[in-house]
């Protein structure tokens, strides 16, 4: 099974990050984009300014695998995030997107370390997330199910994720009919298990004698 978060899940991660501070608002927008757009780590960190259109046709444009451009659509909520922290961080077309303290690119170590410390602290509210691993790929599978589970073709979501190949977002599809099947599991009743239909005699006879 893919690791991914539940909504649930994510808003808990996303309520953590202190928005009355410059650090709070940074994580927030950063943990908004990566769930939404379920763009890889280094993806995320590679963004600048200039790469987000928040007009018509909102999106940010990124460079993926095999140094490959595209871009991914964003959402209104995404769009009004973003729009926050560009308002409160001054800044370069040039300048990193999501900057460290000293204005250079954070590290992908970095991300991995806050989007840990976040989940942590997300489930003390959120229990379900006290067993779970939480990494910045986890939120990349969380953006795929949430896309599938909408009913989002496949082969758009190999798009929408960088994928060369459609197959290696197959995972997607057998994780989300899993799913389903674990759903329709839990509402059989264990008495209600069908029973194969077995004629009596007599009327074996009477197709026997026709």
């Amino acid at each position: 099974m893919v690791e991914f978060l539940t909504k649930t899940e994510v808003e808990a991660i996303l309520s953590v990050p202190d928005r009355e501070t410059w650090i709070g608002r940074r994580d927030h927008a950063l943990l908004t984009v990566a769930v939404q757009t379920g763009l890889r780590v280094a993806e995320l960190t590679g963004l600048r300014r200039e790469d987000v259109v928040l007009t018509t046709g909102p999106h940010v444009r990124c460079r993926g695998k095999g140094r490959k451009k595209r871009s991914t659509p964003l959402t209104a909520g995404s769009v009004t995030t973003l729009r926050e922290w560009l308002k409160s961080h001054d800044g370069q077309p040039n300048s990193p997107l999501f900057p460290s303290r000293h204005g250079t690119p954070l590290s992908t170590d970095a991300v991995e370390w806050l989007v840990r410390k976040y989940s942590t602290v997300a489930a003390s509210r959120c229990p379900s997330l006290a067993t779970r691993r939480i990494t910045p790929h986890v939120l990349r599978h969380s953006a795929a199910m949430f896309l599938r589970q909408a009913g989002v073709d496949i082969s758009v979501i190999a798009l929408w994720l960088g994928h060369e190949s459609i197959a290696s977002t197959q995972i997607y599809m057998h994780a989300d009919l899993a799913l389903k099947q674990r759903a329709l599991d839990r509402t059989t009743q264990p008495e209600a298990t069908p029973n194969r239909y077995r004629p009596p005699d007599s009327l074996l006879a009477y197709l026997d004698a026709l």
